[in-house]
């Protein structure tokens, strides 16, 4: 099977990113091998192991209410093994160096398999299915007002696509107001 290009240059522009990278691969959930880059490994036979992984750590989360899946990490005397959640139907498995930036390859990971997930995503979502559902409407509404009831109200559908996964904005937490030295007491002061 051809190596999917978009996630195949994904990974490697994610090795040019972390050096200590030894090896990268993208598979469905599935354990079909999307796109490669792992010299001196076996894709097919991590590929299986990984959604073995993959399984385990997904049922792992449910069990313990953690929520969905994001990550998995394991940690061996010779490096690092990272899986991520590469949107709905895809897996970033990522081998790095004992030595390497566990910060940084925590933060590549995650950004790249967000990419590779909207590489899937994409594909999956036709081109005409791709547009919020409130301008799909608004294509199909006649031009004229007059001929439609336009003074009667009309329940809106939620839109479609990436914007309507993003959680509500976070409410900021009250601040204390600032202490300043006209009003500050200090342990002299008795």
């Amino acid at each position: 099977m051809a190596a999917d290009p978009q996630v195949l240059d994904e990974l490697r522009r994610l090795r040019a990113r972390v050096p200590q990278l030894t090896g990268a691969l993208a598979t469905g959930v599935d354990g079909r091998v999307l796109a490669q880059d792992t010299p001196g490994v076996d894709p097919d036979g991590m590929a299986a192991l990984i959604e073995s992984a993959h399984g385990a750590a997904v049922k792992l989360a449910d069990a313990t209410g953690q929520g969905e899946l994001r990550e998995l990490l394991v940690r061996g005397v010779y490096g690092y093994v990272a899986t991520y959640a590469a949107g709905d139907a895809a897996v970033l498995t990522l081998l790095a160096q004992d030595r390497v930036s566990l910060g940084r390859l925590l933060l590549e990971g995650r950004r790249a398999a967000a990419r590779i997930g909207e590489f899937g995503d994409a594909r999956r979502t036709p081109a005409h299915h791709a547009r919020p559902a409130r301008e799909a409407k608004e294509a199909k509404a006649p031009k004229d007002a007059k001929d439609s009831n336009a003074a009667e109200p009309q329940a809106t559908e939620p839109e479609a696509g990436p914007a309507a996964k993003t959680a509500a904005a976070r409410t900021r937490t009250p601040r204390a107001p600032r202490t300043t030295t006209a009003n500050a007491r200090t342990t002299t002061e008795s």
